[in-house]
């Protein structure tokens, strides 16, 4: 067997009998795979531990990162709400990936320990899950983001039980994962979003936290009633998991936003609540979480992406999607990754459906987040 990426999905009641099919699926390794991904649904959360100490038995991989999501991905195949899991092993040479935790809370010490790697790294890949639980885990990602002058791709963990991440040791409560040299791992990202705007981008007049008061100097609740159209305005019921704040992202050239719920609304004042912390000054959009636009944007990454790898082979890949993607978007019989298959090809591929998905230094609701080992 040759030295290449690998990659196998499996659903099972019991976790040893998923892996077990996994073992069989991802066949004879060798001792270049160094790196191994790790995704399982919430349904193995509590065996987490056992699971990787399996999988570093069996297989001899002995470096293994990921998390915890309500769904899991494989090429051209979604589990979601279903004990399941996913896996990629990767032929990566040690000198050229790191693990990392912020086990005590301090991203610097990230950086700080490994120094002498970044400095010859230069700006590195990461590979980022998080606990959603952390107080203020997107200045954590932010914070990662800087320290460690890298480019951030992952996915926040997504559980009705515990809120696991893995990166050598299992854990909870932290933000970890592994930092890539892109010297020596070449790899294409690519942002897909599952909303889209529907009325032109405002300015924040008045707002405390994550209160808005006005919208260009008018209430906020009144502008959201004017953006989204009579009919829903009469029902403000139904604009539930529909109707979204966008937040553009300044100095973006791609016109990237960043989507948020809306947390509350007060008829009386007018006031709007999001789930963001804004300030007054800072742009704002309302958009809409539509089917058909998601389609049309998951095809425009996919084009983008294909460009970009110019036509070599894709070595394997990693896709992290919102639970509120997959089968509640795009349709059931793992639609969103059908998606990537036929336009990409078959190639090893592990995720999971994510709390929020992280690219670049920001962190991100309804996308999907793919990368691509070239």
């Amino acid at each position: 067997m040759t030295d290449d990426f690998r990659a196998a999905h499996a659903t099972a009641p019991a976790w040893r009998d998923a892996a077990a099919a996994i073992l069989l699926e991802l066949g004879d390794l060798t001792p270049q795979h160094q790196l191994g991904f790790l995704y399982v649904t919430d349904s193995f959360a509590d065996a987490l531990n056992d699971i990787v100490v399996f999988m570093r038995q069996t297989t001899g991989v002995r470096q293994w990162v990921g998390t915890v999501g309500l769904g899991v991905v494989g090429t051209g195949k979604e589990y979601f709400d279903e004990p399941a899991m996913s896996v990629m092993v990767a032929p990566i040479a040690d000198e050229a990936f790191r693990l990392f935790t912020d086990a005590e809370g301090d991203i610097g010490s990230v950086s700080q320990k490994h120094a002498d790697w970044l400095a010859k790294a230069d700006t590195p890949l990461a590979v980022v899950h998080a606990d959603p639980r952390i107080a203020d885990v997107t200045g954590r990602i932010e914070e990662l983001a800087a320290a460690t002058n890298g480019f951030l791709a992952g996915g926040l963990t997504a559980s009705r039980s515990r809120f696991a991440q893995l990166a050598g040791e299992v854990d909870e409560g932290v933000v970890s994962g592994v930092m890539l040299s892109l010297h020596q791992v070449p790899v294409q990202l690519g942002l897909t979003q599952g909303c889209s705007p529907i009325g032109p981008t405002r300015t924040i007049t008045g707002a405390e936290e994550n209160v808005l008061f006005t919208i260009d100097d008018r209430p906020a609740l009144e502008v959201l009633k004017e953006d989204i159209g009579e009919v829903l305005a009469r029902d403000l019921r139904r604009i539930g998991g529909y109707i979204f704040a966008a937040l553009p992202v300044p100095g973006s050239d791609t016109a990237d936003y960043l989507v948020r719920n809306l947390t509350g609304i007060d008829q009386e004042s007018g006031a709007v609540a999001i789930g963001e912390m804004v300030e007054t000054g800072d742009p704002i959009m309302f958009c809409r979480r539509d089917p058909d636009t998601a389609v049309e944007d998951l095809k425009r990454m996919l084009h983008d992406l294909k460009r970009r790898a110019g036509g070599g082979a894709i070595k394997g890949g990693l896709y992290f999607s919102c639970v509120a993607r997959g089968p509640n978007q795009f349709g059931p019989d793992s639609a969103e990754l059908g998606m990537i298959r036929d336009e990409l090809g078959d190639f090893p591929l592990a995720g999971l459906f994510a709390n929020g998905e992280i690219s670049n230094d920001r962190l991100y609701g309804y996308t999907g987040v793919l990368a691509l080992f070239l």
